[in-house]
Parts: C-alpha cells; sequence; structure tokens
C-alpha cells in the first residue's frame, strides 16, 4: 500500500498488483493507520482509495484465508475500512473490478468514480462466504432491495454503466481516468467549508433513515455551531462580496 499526501488530499493506492490488489492483514492494518492519521489531521479533508495495476481490489486474499489469516483489522474492520469509516469523506477510485470485499470498500466510500469498464459484485456465495464486511448492510442502503439481492443471492457482476444508472456510482470516466475524476472531485469538495463537509456527511449518513422529526432534533445540536461560526458568516460575506471564502477553521 502507498499513501501520498498533497493539497489537502490524502491518496490510499492498493498496492498488490500481483493479487489484484486483494487485502491481506497487513494491508489492513496500514490502511487503517492511514485512515487514523486522515481523522487527526486537519490539513487532509478528502480522501481518495483507488488500486494500483489497472484494478480496485478483489477482495480478501482468499489463500491467506485458506492459511488461517484473518484480514479484519480489530477496531476498522476488512481492509482497515470497512468496519469504520472516517467522518471526513472518502472517494473510491475504481478501474477494473471491484469484487467481495472490494466492492465492500467501495461500499463504506461516500462518493465513487468509475472507469466506464469496470465491474462490481459480491461473489461471496458462489465460494460458500458471505460479504460479511459490509457488503449485505451498505449495499441494500444504496441500491434497490431486489437489486441488491440479486448481486448478494446471484454473485454476479454488475457493470458501471448500471451502477451508474442505479446511483451506486456518481461519474465514469474513460478507462485509465477513475483516479484523474476522483481527485478533480476531491478539489471540488475541498473548496468548501471543512467542518461544514464534515458535519453534511454526518447527518446525511447518520440521521437521513429516521424519521423526520427524530432526525431534526438529532440535526439540530450538530447544525447549530456550524450556523453559528465565524466560517458561516464569512461564506455569506464572501457570497455577498463575489470573491472566494478565506475559511479559518472557525
Amino acid at each position: 500500500m502507498t499513501v501520498e499526501r498533497t493539497d489537502r488530499v490524502m491518496l490510499i493506492t492498493l498496492n498488490r498488483p500481483h493479487a489484484r490488489n486483494a487485502v491481506t492483514a497487513a494491508v489492513s492494518a496500514l490502511v487503517a493507520a492511514a485512515i487514523d492519521e486522515f481523522e487527526d489531521r486537519d490539513d487532509l479533508e478528502v480522501a481518495v482509495v483507488t488500486g494500483a495495476g489497472g484494478a480496485f481490489c478483489a477482495g480478501m486474499d482468499l489463500r491467506a484465508f485458506a492459511d488461517g489469516e484473518h484480514a479484519f483489522h480489530p477496531r476498522r474492520g476488512f481492509a482497515g475500512i470497512a468496519g469504520l469509516p472516517p467522518s471526513k469523506p472518502v472517494i473510491a477510485a475504481v478501474e477494473g473490478y471491484a469484487l467481495a470485499g472490494g466492492f465492500e470498500i467501495v461500499l463504506a466510500c461516500d462518493l465513487v468514480v468509475a472507469a466506464d469498464d469496470a465491474r462490481f459484485g459480491l461473489p461471496e456465495v458462489k465460494r460458500g462466504l458471505i460479504a460479511a464486511a459490509g457488503g449485505l448492510l451498505r449495499l441494500p442502503r444504496r441500491v434497490p432491495e431486489a437489486v441488491a439481492l440479486e448481486l448478494a443471492l446471484t454473485g454476479d457482476p454488475l457493470p458501471a454503466a448500471d451502477a451508474l444508472r442505479l446511483g451506486l456510482v456518481n461519474r465514469l470516466t474513460e478507462p485509465g481516468k477513475a483516479l484523474e475524476g476522483a481527485l478533480g472531485l476531491a478539489q471540488r469538495i475541498i473548496a468548501n467549508e471543512p467542518r461544514a463537509v464534515a458535519v453534511s456527511k454526518q447527518i446525511v449518513t447518520q440521521l437521513a433513515s429516521l424519521p423526520i422529526e427524530e432526525a431534526f432534533t438529532h440535526q439540530d445540536p450538530l447544525a447549530a455551531p456550524i450556523l453559528a461560526s465565524a466560517d458561516a458568516r464569512e461564506g455569506a460575506l464572501a457570497f455577498v462580496e463575489r470573491r472566494t471564502p478565506a475559511w479559518q477553521d472557525r
């Protein structure tokens, strides 16, 4: 695995191309450490996760699994992210295949940019396994339940065009351009006020499934500090003055 930090973005690259970036215990530990750093650093606002060598991730390393290895991080779960994603935004940049645990990594991300020839899938049932790293829990929240069930029960892959149509993918690129597209999307996010972005993600991911009255009750204490902040006033003033805001993170 490699980690790059540039212009407020952390780029995490799964780097086992000889094994289609299949996840081992060591990979999970490295990704978890990177995500912890991402959470702790105020100068990093968006993370992008991708894979080396033209593939995103084939899932758990089955050879290591057959030898008794456990690829789940004790706190952050499979691949160091699927069990406990960070509070700040994460974008998946998908080339080639995102299968099994690789698809579960994608589902743990907030936004997805994919090459138009990419494929997604949960083939665990074909191997006597189940998608226990969040795939069976998150997929029905991202696509209609009937679609989630078909993918989970048949194990068949989902083409990128269908993933876009279903709203699972945010945008498609030409093959080889997914990372470029994801980094461009990251730049659009980091132009905004960091705390407002983080709280917006928290509200959408944690409260949107609640009944609306209950959701408002939980939302108000999260939104109040943002609305009362100096940066909120700066954003309004910059709009009136037709200039770019100068965020102070306060």
